[in-house]
């Protein structure tokens, strides 16, 4: 279990810390603050009782404190860096507070995702929900993982909430602020139930897809929280919207990769089985580009291939490699990593129309090349950059 001190010493150690000090390592700092927050829940849930502070508070605080790239927290402080550039002590403790709360509602994303999914990893370990099966064996009904690691996302999330609610933020600040968490919340809701709808239907729509990638994870993993951080920042209509119409087109590409990810990803980098896109029939961006590659180059054994093998719990590892190939002849791969490119290019142009400050603004154009797959290279390239995380979830 996290042990240590309580959260107000856990914070007194960033008190005093400069916005240039956490530039250096925005991980590092959000990574302290949840120690601090956590530490804080955990205590609660213990004097509640100790079977769910072990099996279920404890689960939450490690997965959230262990894994991750910290992807959405990195966007959400260089968004108030690059309005705001000096930030002071009040912006740094309610950005740090905000991205821990974004780390917490991530938490509950990726463990709902794993039980809504089937999936048996997450980031190279047992998903929770196989985590909390095995604790107790098979002698506990065979649902029961599943059912405590729903309970699990419930309260990941309760704790995001209780994070935002305790932050201070002048009124004006808080206005906007709580406006972007509650849309953030049912966008994220929607992404999933149209990925989910997506499965079910067998629909294999560029357009659906693409409204799911923007629900999915543009908003909730790009362009809210860059959104946040303008907000902080007091930023101005115009500096906000380039930032978030920036921010929207990176999103975009992130999802387009990690479908490439999930169609053609190495599980020892991705931490997750190769062609679970394929097995669990998701309406991916690749998808709906081979099918309709196929129908206008009238393929017929490539179309029966995908009906025959997407969406098929089962699929041998040969029928996945078949999927695979069929997405490369069909030219569908190189199509998305060419828009993927493209996205990015307007990313950056939409950058350029904001009066941003220019250390924060080139750190940005690195987190969009490095969420999109495509090369960070330079004196200014951040160390703590690997950023693809498999599942952008």
């Amino acid at each position: 279990m996290l042990s240590g001190p309580a959260e107000g010493t856990r914070q007194d150690a960033l008190d005093g810390v400069s916005a240039c000090d956490i530039d250096a390592d925005v991980s590092a700092a959000v990574h302290r603050t949840l120690e601090g927050i956590l530490h804080g829940r955990l205590e609660e849930a213990r004097s509640i009782d100790p079977a769910f502070a072990g099996d279920i508070a404890d689960r939450v605080a490690r997965f959230t404190l262990r894994g991750g790239k910290r992807i959405r927290s990195r966007f959400l402080w260089w968004g108030l860096r690059a309005c705001a550039g000096g930030a002071g002590p009040g912006q740094v403790d309610a950005a740090l507070r905000l991205a821990a709360g974004l780390e917490l509602i991530q938490t509950c994303a990726l463990v709902h995702d794993d039980v809504m999914d089937g999936s048996p990893l997450r980031r190279g370990r047992d998903a929770v929900h196989v985590d909390l099966q095995n604790q107790y064996g098979a002698s506990e009904k065979q649902d029961f993982g599943t059912a405590a690691a729903i309970l699990a996302g419930d309260l990941a999330l309760s704790w995001a909430d209780d994070v935002v609610a305790a932050t201070v933020l002048d009124p004006a600040r808080a206005h906007r602020v709580r406006g972007l968490w509650r849309a953030m919340r049912a966008e994220m809701v929607a992404g999933q139930y149209l990925d989910l709808r997506g499965q079910a239907t067998g629909t294999r729509s560029m357009t659906g897809a693409v409204r799911t990638a923007v629900l999915k994870t543009a908003l909730y993993s790009v362009e809210r929280p860059l959104a946040l951080g303008a907000a902080l920042a007091g930023a101005d209509d115009a500096t906000t919207g380039a930032l978030c119409s920036a921010g929207r087109c990176a999103g975009i590409a992130f999802q387009l990769r990690d479908d490439l990810f999930g169609a053609f990803g190495d599980p020892g980098e991705t931490g997750k089985p190769s062609g679970d896109d394929i097995r669990d029939g998701k309406g991916t961006y690749l998808l709906a580009v081979a099918t309709a590659r196929a129908e206008a180059a009238a393929d017929h054994d490539v179309l029966a291939l995908l009906d025959r093998c997407v969406g098929r719990a089962d699929l041998s590892e040969d029928d996945v490699r078949e999927v695979r190939e069929a997405f490369v002849t069909t030219g569908a791969r190189g199509i998305v990593e060419d828009k993927i490119r493209k996205l990015v290019g307007q990313a950056h142009r939409h950058l350029a129309a904001g009066a941003l400050v220019p250390h924060a603004d080139r750190r940005l154009h690195e987190l969009f090349r490095g969420v999109a797959g495509l090369p960070v290279s330079g004196a200014t390239a951040d160390p703590h950059l690997p950023l693809i995380e498999s599942g952008s979830r």
